[in-house]
């Protein structure tokens, strides 16, 4: 029990999700001591969703493996590739199951945000005993309730995105981790590993005017309608915050500014064709830049706000990079601050 009790404190110490997975596989495997423990998150959309791997630790290794951040989608296990995770998801049932080498894995679904959102499989000799099957359960229980305290820190409460108190601690986690190890000769992964973040500033047009029109219950749908087309737009791995107001921001990964422009042009375009009920047509001015090394958040975010501005002040329903507005003159670069903000 006092063991049981460590992990359990250990499992509700961090305040990071990557660090939550990972310590529910050790907490589990020094537990129960199986072969193996392995959490899966299923990322994307119905019959194109995939398998994303947050955490591997086999029996005696000292850490846990898992798919880096910048993975891309199209490497990641298809949905149907796992018919019995499919199954542990849809029915929220333990499900058991055996390995080509005769061993037994047992699948507990892994619920989150009020919904089964992947899956912990353990692999052991034998199957599990009814008292086992308890512990690995109220592990689970906490690990919920823990990641809801989590949501609901982290997230907007109206759209469901991430907050603007979470946006400091992401960017510098996300834009100065260092690169990821790359095996010779495996020139798309060196590829991944060589590409740049950019972040956009997407502000929704003439918002005050819904309010003032349809009232802030129809401007709150649209908010909420707003994100979902989005999450749409922009892959599992980019990062969707609301940072209050009509205002939003996108952190992502690609490997050029022309990459950065056509996926924030996408956006654009999504919101201009999607029907809004009530309101019918609602448009953004978006502005992006790209991120620097040693780069403070509210650096790149200056940036592209003043992107933002310039497309408000000329015609609205655009997409303006701040780097080729500096090169056409029409905008000027500023000081560089740097990784210390002047007050």
């Amino acid at each position: 029990m006092p063991k049981a009790i460590d992990h359990l404190a250990a499992l509700t110490g961090y305040r990071d999700r990557d660090l939550l997975d990972v310590t529910l596989a050790h907490a589990l495997t020094d537990l129960l001591r199986p072969r193996g423990v392995a959490v899966w998150k299923l990322v994307g959309e119905g019959e194109q969703a995939r398998w994303l791997l947050r955490a591997r630790l086999e029996a005696g290794q000292a850490t846990a493996v898992s798919d880096p951040p910048w993975v891309a989608y199209e490497d990641l296990p298809p949905r149907d590739s796992a018919p019995l995770r499919c199954d542990c998801l849809r029915t929220q049932a333990v499900l058991r199951g055996e390995t080509d080498e005769g061993a037994c894995f047992t699948l507990f679904p892994l619920m989150a945000e009020g919904e089964a959102v992947g899956v912990v499989e353990v692999c052991s000799d034998q199957p599990p005993g009814a008292a086992t099957l308890r512990l690995v359960s109220s592990i689970l229980r906490i690990y919920r309730n823990f990641h809801g305290l989590l949501d609901y820190s982290e997230r907007d409460m109206l759209t469901g995105l991430l907050n603007r108190k979470t946006f400091d601690e992401d960017f510098l986690k996300i834009i100065h981790a260092p690169p990821p190890a790359v095996a010779a000769g495996d020139e798309r992964r060196q590829a991944l590993t060589a590409t740049r973040h950019w972040l956009g500033v997407v502000d929704i047009d003439h918002f005050k005017s819904v309010n003032d029109r349809f009232g802030h219950l129809i401007g709150d749908e649209v908010l909420l309608l707003v994100a979902r087309v989005l999450r749409h737009t922009f892959r599992y791995q980019d990062r969707l915050y609301r940072f209050g107001g009509e205002e939003f921001v996108v952190l992502l990964r690609c490997g050029s500014e022309a990459d950065a422009a056509g996926a924030f042009e996408r956006l654009r375009q999504n919101l201009e064709n999607f029907a809004f009920p009530q309101v019918g047509r609602v448009t953004a001015s978006i502005g992006f830049t790209e991120v620097q090394p040693g780069d403070a958040p509210s650096a790149a975010f200056e940036r592209a706000d003043q992107a933002v501005y310039h497309t408000k002040q000329h015609g609205r329903n655009q997409v303006c990079g701040y780097d080729d507005l500096v090169r056409r003159g029409l905008l000027r670069r500023g000081p560089r601050v740097g990784d210390v903000e002047l007050f």
